[in-house]
This record gives C-alpha cells, sequence and structure tokens, in this order.
C-alpha cells in the first residue's frame, strides 16, 4: 500500500486483502456478539467469511499497549484473515503482536500462499 498525492493506492494482491481484512471494517465494532455496529457493506455480503470485522483494529485502539494484550490482538488479526486459508489462497498464516516503542503495537503477519509465495507484512 502506498500514499502518492493523498491517495492510497493499493494492489490487487493478498497484501491489500490483508489490510482491508484487520483494517476495513468499523474502528467502532468489537466484533464479539454485537454487530450492530458493524461495516455497512457487511449486510450486503452474502459470504460471510468475506464481511470485513477489524477485530484488531478495535483492540489496539481500545485496549492499551501492554504485553498482556499482545496474544488477544494477534487471535483478532488471525481470524480476520482466516478466510484467506478457507478460500485456498493461503495455506499458513502467523500473527505476532510485538511493542516496539511506548504505547504502540505492531503487528507482523506471515501468509505462505497456495503457490507458495512468502508475504510478510508489518501493520502498527
Amino acid at each position: 500500500i502506498a500514499v502518492e498525492a493523498g491517495l492510497v493506492l493499493m494492489s490487487e494482491g493478498l497484501e491489500t486483502a490483508a489490510y482491508r481484512s484487520l483494517f476495513g471494517g468499523n474502528e467502532d465494532e468489537p466484533a464479539e456478539a454485537d454487530t450492530s455496529l458493524q461495516w455497512w457493506g457487511n449486510l450486503i455480503e452474502p459470504e460471510q467469511d468475506r464481511a470485513y470485522r477489524s477485530e484488531p483494529q478495535y483492540l489496539l485502539r481500545s485496549l492499551p499497549a501492554l504485553p498482556a494484550n499482545l496474544r488477544r490482538a494477534e487471535q483478532a488479526a488471525a481470524r480476520d484473515l482466516q478466510w484467506m486459508i478457507t478460500a485456498e489462497l493461503a495455506t499458513s498464516i502467523t500473527v505476532e503482536a510485538t511493542i516496539p516503542a511506548l504505547g504502540r503495537v505492531l503487528l507482523g503477519v506471515v501468509i505462505i500462499t497456495a503457490t507458495d509465495q512468502r508475504i510478510e507484512l508489518f501493520f502498527g
């Protein structure tokens, strides 16, 4: 993902799909039991696996950057990316959350595609 002249440019690859899966829904939706705050596009999506929940986005905004919260962010990101495995676009997805600086969380994602390509992404 690149920003040029104030516009976000995205590719058609799994990198963009991963970003949108993690950060493309409603940042105010906890994605747990209450779905009344979900992104409006989910209401017209016929396949629930393709809905944007953005649970990691919500957690990263609402929880303090503490080691105890890292596992929760990792699990949320893995859930939001699981559709890639279900759709057989990826064979494995690994998520690791770290605290590189005070009050900041970095999500590292490694996707092994169905064609054995390794994609490494960092969000934070």
